[in-house]
C-alpha cells in the first residue's frame, strides 16, 4: 500500500509517496538521492546508516519510512556549511584521522552530532557510549573519540 508522507529533510519540507515496506534508508538513498547514508549490515548492528530523527540518532535501515511523517530528518548531507565547507564535526574527523576507508564515517559523524547537540561537553565514556552502535574496522576508535572531543571544544568556543 502506498502512503504519502511529509517531513523535514535537512531543513526542507519534502513530500514522497512510499510503499509500506520501505525503510528510511531506502527513501533517502533511492528516492532523495542522498547517498551519504550507507547501508552496511541492514540489521541495525553496524551504524553506517545512522541519521538523526527529531534530535535522536537512529539506524535508518530499521526505521520504517512511513513513520517519518511530520518528523525532522538530518543526514550527513545536511551538515554541510555554506560554500561546501565541512561542519566542525566533519572537519575534526578529517583533522584527527577519524576517517580512513570512510564507510562508517557518515554514521559516526551523525551519532557524534546527536551526542553534541544534547551534551556539548561529553566525557570520554559518554562519547564511547554514544558511538557504541557504530562499527569501524580501520581506525581503532581512538582517533574518532579525539575528533569528537575536538569538535566539542570548537563548538563550545564558537558560542
Amino acid at each position: 500500500m502506498k502512503t504519502e508522507i511529509s517531513f523535514i529533510l535537512n531543513g526542507l519540507e519534502v513530500d514522497v509517496t512510499v510503499d509500506g515496506h520501505l525503510r528510511l534508508i531506502d527513501v533517502l538513498r533511492n528516492m532523495m538521492s542522498l547517498t551519504g547514508t550507507k547501508e552496511g549490515c541492514g540489521k541495525g548492528e553496524c551504524g553506517a546508516c545512522t541519521v538523526i530523527v527529531d534530535g535522536r540518532a537512529v539506524n535508518s535501515c530499521l526505521y520504517p519510512a512511513n513513520e517519518i511523517e511530520g518528523k525532522s530528518v538530518t543526514t550527513i548531507e545536511g551538515l554541510q556549511m555554506p560554500e561546501h565547507k565541512l561542519s566542525k564535526i566533519q572537519q575534526a574527523f578529517v583533522d584527527h584521522g577519524g576517517i580512513q576507508c570512510g564507510f562508517c564515517t557518515p554514521g559516526m559523524i551523525m551519532s557524534a552530532k546527536a551526542l553534541l547537540d544534547s551534551n556539548p561537553n561529553p566525557s570520554d565514556k559518554e562519547i564511547r557510549e554514544a558511538l557504541q552502535g557504530n562499527l569501524c574496522r580501520c581506525t581503532g576508535y581512538v582517533q574518532i573519540v579525539e575528533a569528537v572531543k575536538r569538535a566539542a571544544r570548537q563548538l563550545k568556543s564558537k558560542q
